[in-house]
């Protein structure tokens, strides 16, 4: 018989316990990472509400400024898009475009209303904001 020297490579010992390790860092990795999807969905959301207000109070700005008064009588805009109730954001049908320069929003969020919209991805599920064109709140809804 010939025994072999200077034998290199991992022995199966090695080997399970390599995959024993791998498979704890999975399993503890994994819901740390749903987690932070759950918070960038929630920052998602927040962003473009914020930029909703901003757009709000910029529109109010410049139409205050123009003295262009709109036709609910008021100097915040009449709606925030032109897009159609009970609909969903797409490039062809952009949520928010007159409040938001960039071109307004083009997915992840849904219409129900022409003052209603919530976020399709919503965390909490529940979130819908509301838009009122006299005072130029745009606010989160309960109950949805």
């Amino acid at each position: 018989m010939k025994y072999l020297t200077n034998q290199k490579g991992f022995t199966l010992i090695e080997l399970v316990m390599v995959i024993v390790i791998l498979g704890i860092l999975a399993a503890v990795a994994v819901p740390k990472f749903q987690d932070i999807s759950t918070k960038a969905k929630e920052a998602a959301t927040l962003g473009v509400v914020g930029g909703v207000r901003a757009g709000i109070s910029t529109v109010y700005s410049s139409n205050l400024l123009n003295n262009a008064t709109q036709p609910q009588g008021g100097y915040y805009p009449e709606k925030l898009d032109n897009a159609s109730s009970s609909s969903k954001a797409s490039p062809m049908n952009p949520f928010f475009d007159i409040v938001l320069d960039q071109g307004g929003v083009t997915k992840d969020w849904s219409k129900g209303s022409q003052t209603s919209y919530y976020f399709t991805d919503a965390v909490p599920a529940d979130s819908s904001y509301h838009y009122n064109n006299i005072n130029g709140s745009f606010t989160r809804e309960a109950g949805r």
